[in-house]
């Protein structure tokens, strides 16, 4: 299992779109993973789930991961959220 901290910087934070790209991106890994904000933990792999977080500009979200391609997704998550998911 690994982690890693990230912090959210596109301008409308983790809703609608940017989250459907981020849960895309989450189920094309066998791992299981989680995002987690605060003190609340949500499957990454669902929409409901991670919109119900409420995560905006400047949040702070750990994204884990456990499973056979664990880096590989967090690494790719990282690189998502980083990129302002293409903005």
């Amino acid at each position: 299992m690994i982690s890693k901290e990230v912090v959210i910087s596109n301008q409308v934070g983790l809703h609608a779109r940017p989250a459907t790209f981020f849960i895309q991106k989450a189920n094309e890994y066998k791992a299981s993973i989680w995002v987690e904000k605060d003190d609340r933990r949500v499957n990454a792999k669902s929409l409901l789930g991670v919109l119900s977080l409420g995560i905006v500009k400047g949040t702070a979200i750990t994204i884990i991961a456990d499973g056979s391609d664990e880096e590989e997704a967090v690494a790719a998550l990282s690189a998502l959220i980083a990129s302002d998911f293409a903005e």
